[in-house]
């Protein structure tokens, strides 16, 4: 499922930064300790979280994500915002909780297979 397709499904999803909508995501990772992500967040994955910060978008070009996503009305940093666009990282934000965010990912991908 490409980026452009997830946010055409799901209304709760608002793009921040286009950057590449048309790249693929192949899988959902959750977690808001970015050492943790680092290390173990899969390539080309969405990774959902809180961390709107100018931290998440270099983890998110260290692991090779396709997209955050920020959830839970969580604020963005405007400096994560322009590293975003510079570095080409594609964000989208929602209401949704991560639980209920990376859920619909994760139904989105299944109904691809």
């Amino acid at each position: 499922m490409t980026i452009k397709q997830l946010i055409e499904k799901v209304p709760k999803f608002e793009a921040i930064c286009k950057a590449d909508f048309s790249r693929e995501i192949k899988s959902v990772y959750c977690c808001d300790l970015l050492s943790i992500v680092m290390g173990r967040a899969p390539a080309d994955c969405a990774w959902v979280t809180v961390m709107g910060n100018l931290n998440s978008v270099a983890v998110a070009v260290l692991a090779d994500i396709s997209l955050i996503v920020i959830a839970e009305n969580s604020s963005i940093d405007e400096s994560a915002l322009a590293k975003a666009q510079i570095k080409e990282i594609n964000m989208i934000k929602t209401c949704l909780p991560i639980f209920d965010a990376a859920k619909l990912i994760d139904e989105g991908l299944s109904a691809n297979d």
